[in-house]
């Protein structure tokens, strides 16, 4: 048989196949590793968010539909931990669903911070708390809360 000499098809290029970022785009929320943790007052999981047209989902959006998904009040919605795998389309994450607003009182302050949820605390600079600290050293007793106060101005 004789080799055939017919022009095969070009191959599809790279840029073709790639998927433009849209958005307003399908994302797929599923949760696994379900566990209701009485002692904390919460629900926790673990959160699989399908995102094949979107470079990544925000946590408010994945709270918004969290919280729509469990019935719960969007504050009582903590999201943290979000890591999209490699080429893109999967994000995995953890979520927690509090019972009540006191029940936040057990999540980290940092995480609330984040979510605005409370505020951040300012504090004087490492430096300011060091000088601080060295200069009460020279005092005993109340006279060191007295130098540390006289020196605030």
């Amino acid at each position: 048989m004789l080799p055939s000499f017919r022009k095969e098809p070009p191959l599809p290029s790279l840029l073709a196949t790639y998927q433009q970022d849209d958005p307003n785009g399908a994302v797929t929320i599923r949760t696994r590793k379900f566990l209701t943790n009485r002692l904390l007052q919460r629900k926790q999981m673990v959160v699989d968010v399908l995102h094949p047209t979107r470079a990544n989902v925000s946590k408010d959006e994945l709270r918004d539909k969290l919280a729509a998904m469990y019935k719960a009040p969007k504050d009582q919605v903590i999201v943290f931990g979000f890591r999209t795998q490699f080429g893109g389309g999967k994000s995995t994450g953890f979520a927690l669903i509090y019972d009540s607003k006191e029940a936040l009182k057990f999540e980290p302050r940092y995480r609330l911070v984040r979510f605005g949820l409370a505020e951040k605390k300012e504090r004087a600079g490492r430096k300011l708390r060091k000088e601080r600290k060295n200069r009460a050293k020279k005092f005993r007793g109340t006279a060191k809360s007295k130098a540390d106060a006289g020196k605030k101005k």
